[in-house]
């Protein structure tokens, strides 16, 4: 498991102990929280219905009275009587002053509709109310009480008339209720900032105006008077933006009107925001402490967990080693046999050729330079060759490197020098930018050489055909930064961590033994260095060998 994956392990056991600590309280909250509620949401419920029973009791008694007084006015007299306007005023006085207010006028009117009397204060003497509703309600019923309306006065009221009669024949005594009184009365069902009461017809028309938009009065509801029944109905949610209102509904006026009180269940119910800050300080401490106990026991208990998983690594790793080296070692003790036999044999042929060459006959030849020069170059890959094989060798058996003063640049200038035919009939460009102050170091040059040629072995064949390879030299901070780039098909991001695995490979059949760039890999831990290898944007890779300016502790 690397550091990416503890930690998100670590994140994992971390929210896993929180959620097992908080979901519980968290779930034990909300019940004892929810359980409030309902039983608030009850009380609340209560409340709206005691308090529609009581003001709807008040309402009926109210218009209970009046009409009472009203018949007993009616009975007692006789329209030649209240015609008269001194009676009628006397009465108009007696009423209100024994009831408290509540008539704002007092009228007769004959069977035909002619207002014959009136005290109030309106000039309505004369007119005429045949063609009026409540007029024709009222000769049929004997006694009505009037839906709130306009009328001649273009106010709302509303009336309560009783039918009378003498030797004259039919009449009727209309009086006005107050409005102010009534509308009084049914604002004592209103409570707390959100408590409504106000009264609709069997239309759903405001018969008193809501408490929060008076100039709704006459207007129709959103409510339906369908859904109350007999006695006291509750609902909620009577529309979406209420969602948290109960309505308590009672009819009044022998079933004519619907006294309907409004409470919003959330008005008084507890909140977060009633909490004291004490209380808020100790509850956060309690968490911090639960998030930190959690998170240092899960850090300590996941770091023990890496350090044995990096214990069980290395070895695992020493072994796989091992085994690979064992392996390695066998092919490559093959191989060197197989190749030092002839190179013994090359080498034997040069000796010879060069002692050719000391004879008088062949110094005097026009050619002897190109002959030395050719037997130099003979001698000089022989030895390379043979290094080769050591190096094969070293990286089965762990031989030590040959430490001697390197030009980093001369290296990689000799090794170029091998590529070039290859990259040219390939048409390969190959730049190169050396830092020329570039001081010598402690290395073994043939090893260096063998890694570069196996970097840029494997550059020009990612590229093929037609492309360019840059080789870079500078130093950072006291290392020795090699840079080789080149514009091939790159690495996927998948097989990066193998391709330093011995005999893995990406090239053909017969393209590649797959020990090019773990050979590389081994010469360059040896010498002290590291490499890095890098996916390029747009394509292409970049190799980077890192080297000590002075020599490693392993060299020493």
């Amino acid at each position: 498991m690397n550091k990416p994956i503890y930690q998100v392990f670590r994140q994992k056991i971390v929210i896993t102990t929180l959620l097992i600590s908080f979901v519980p309280l968290a779930l034990l909250g909300y019940t004892i929280y929810t359980g409030f509620a309902r039983a608030f949401a009850q009380r609340v419920e209560e409340q709206v219905v005691s308090r529609g029973r009581t003001c709807s009791e008040s309402l009926d008694l109210f218009l209970e009275e009046r009409k009472a007084i009203l018949s007993a006015i009616a009975k007692a007299g006789t329209l030649d009587f209240y015609r008269d306007p001194v009676h009628l005023k006397e009465l108009f006085d007696i009423v209100n002053g024994q009831t408290g207010g509540g008539l704002v006028d007092l009228g007769v009117i004959d069977s035909l509709g002619e207002h014959l009397a009136y005290v109030g204060p309106y000039k309505l003497t004369g007119l005429n109310y045949s063609e009026q509703t409540w007029f024709n309600l009222v000769m049929v019923k004997g006694v009505f009480v009037s839906d709130v309306y306009m009328g001649y006065r273009q106010l709302p009221h509303f009336v309560i008339a009783v039918k009378a009669g003498d030797s004259t024949g039919d009449w009727i005594l209309r009086a006005t209720i107050d409005p102010e009184i009534f509308v009084r009365l049914v604002a004592t069902a209103q409570t707390g900032k959100t408590g409504d009461a106000f009264i609709i017809n069997r239309q759903g028309i405001f018969q008193s105006p809501p408490r929060f938009n008076q100039q709704r009065i006459l207007t129709v509801s959103k409510i339906d008077p369908a859904r109350f029944g007999s006695g006291t109905t509750v609902l909620k949610s009577m529309d979406k933006s209420n969602h948290g209102v109960v309505y308590a509904g009672r009819w009044i006026n022998n079933n004519n009107w619907l006294f309907i009180v409004t409470q919003d269940m959330n008005e008084n119910l507890p909140s977060f925001s009633g909490i004291s800050s004490r209380d808020i300080a100790m509850f956060l401490i309690a968490v911090l402490a639960i998030v930190l106990t959690t998170v240092i026991t899960t850090g300590m208990s996941v770091n023990k967990l890496r350090e044995r998983e990096m214990e069980l690594k290395d070895v695992n790793a020493q072994l796989v080693q091992t085994d690979k080296m064992a392996a390695l070692g066998k092919m490559a003790a093959g191989v060197a046999h197989e190749i030092n036999n002839p190179l013994g044999i090359i080498a034997a042929k040069a000796g010879w050729m060069r002692d050719l060459l000391e004879e008088e006959q062949f110094r005097e030849s026009e050619n002897f330079k190109e002959y030395d020069l050719a037997l130099k170059k003979i001698e000089e890959h022989v030895e390379r060759a043979a290094k080769v094989t050591h190096n094969m060798l070293g990286f089965a058996r762990s031989m030590e490197p040959v430490m001697e003063r390197v030009n980093i640049n001369e290296v990689l200038r000799k090794t170029l020098e091998f590529l070039e035919y290859h990259a040219g009939i390939n048409e390969i460009r190959i730049e190169t930018q050396f830092d020329l102050s570039i001081p010598e170091i402690m290395s073994d040059q043939s090893q260096l050489q063998q890694v570069f040629l196996n970097i840029l072995n494997n550059a020009v064949d990612a590229i093929e055909k037609q492309g360019i390879i840059w080789v870079e030299t500078e130093v950072k901070a006291e290392t020795l930064m090699i840079h080789i780039r080149d514009t091939g098909k790159g690495i996927p991001k998948a097989l990066k961590k193998k391709i330093f695995d011995p005999f893995f490979t990406t090239k053909g059949v017969n393209r590649g033994t797959g020990l090019g760039l773990s050979i590389t890999y081994t010469i360059v831990e040896r010498l002290g260095g590291t490499i890095q290898v890098h996916a390029r944007q747009g394509g292409g890779t970049c190799f980077t060998v890192a080297l000590p300016l002075t020599a490693s502790k392993r060299m020493i």
